[in-house]
């Protein structure tokens, strides 16, 4: 396996950041291009932020005036990538991920927030390497079916939610 730099960078202040929560996205981005068999070393940068920042985000980059729970800003097209002088990585680009929406969707979803963070890491990873889920139909599946995969390789499948009920202890 080729070498990945995974640059996290915690720009909010809403949501601690739980233990493990770091190695689970590098996890998450060795495990996608692990399974896209990418060929060559990589780097990656994951910024964890509050809904005001995704927001303002969205409107400037999507012209939606929304929160959303995850950006994508891939670096490269059709498989083609600048590379980091000094090191040779192909530039994937930048994963944005909110982590109020994470701990409401993980909520919502009854799964943990560390399914839900992993979740949004993957889905992002396959944006990154030009997957697209936005016109439906085989693509999103495809993709769909991508992001689960590595949910299943990293031990978060989808139903798993590794909360203990305090009832059940």
């Amino acid at each position: 396996m080729n070498k990945v730099k995974v640059i996290i960078s915690n720009r909010q202040n809403v949501v601690k950041i739980p233990t493990g929560i770091r190695l689970l996205v590098r996890r998450c981005c060795n495990a996608a291009l692990r399974l896209e068999n990418f060929p060559e070393d990589a780097e990656v940068s994951v910024s964890f932020v509050d809904n005001d920042q995704i927001r303002e985000m969205n409107r400037e980059h999507r012209n939606i005036d929304a929160a959303t729970d995850v950006l994508s800003f891939p670096l490269g097209e059709n498989g083609i990538y600048d590379h980091n002088e000094a090191t040779g990585a192909a530039l994937l680009g930048d994963i944005v991920i909110s982590m109020p929406k994470a701990v409401e969707q993980a909520e919502l979803y009854g799964h943990s927030l560390q399914r839900e963070v992993g979740y949004l890491t993957a889905h992002s990873m396959f944006h990154l390497l030009g997957y697209d889920h936005v016109n439906g139909g085989v693509e999103a599946v495809h993709m769909r079916e991508k992001e689960e995969t590595v949910m299943t390789m990293l031990g978060l499948p989808r139903g798993a939610s590794y909360v203990m009920d305090d009832e059940k202890l």
